[in-house]
């Protein structure tokens, strides 16, 4: 357990420790390349979140964003980029899963876990929060239910101190 825990400790200051988001390309659901270093919001914040189709815990968290997602953009701007580590094999399995959950995120796929394993992320779902300057200015990993409206907190947070 105790080592866990300091797993999870190192990892979460590996992550905060990023001024900007290392740069590795993924591909969208069409096959488009991008490269994570260029991944931003036009000055506000966003969220990355990295989930499996086969992750519970993701599923539900997406979803509660979802439900919330449109208030939230209309109110602050912010976004939400989400990023699946299904595997090459079981790729296929994310788009039936965006669709029939109604997720209108940008969908990113990270199939070798490149850029999870970059930022130093051990556990899923993770979130990060982006300020509108592309630094990491949180990071978290795990999801219990009503965790999301600390999202949103953060990102007023982030709105207020702009204006």
């Amino acid at each position: 357990m105790k080592r866990l825990l300091l797993t999870l400790v190192l990892g979460l200051v590996a992550v905060v420790g990023f001024a900007q988001l290392p740069a590795v390309k993924l591909k969208t659901m069409d096959g488009k390349v991008v490269s994570t270093d260029s991944l931003h919001n036009d000055g506000k914040p966003f969220v990355i979140s990295f989930f499996a189709t086969w992750c519970k815990p993701c599923n539900r968290e997406l979803s509660a964003i979802a439900e919330e997602y449109a208030d939230w953009q209309e109110e602050t701007g912010m976004k939400v980029v989400a990023i699946s580590i299904d595997q090459a094999q079981h790729i296929n399995k994310v788009k039936p899963l965006v669709d029939a959950n109604g997720w209108e995120y940008e969908i990113l796929l990270d199939p070798n876990s490149d850029f999870r394993r970059a930022l130093g992320i051990p556990l899923i779902p993770h979130v990060l929060i982006i300020d509108g300057e592309g630094k990491i200015v949180e990071s978290r990993s795990g999801y219990t239910e009503g965790a999301e409206s600390h999202i949103i907190e953060k990102i007023r947070e982030l709105v207020a101190e702009k204006e």
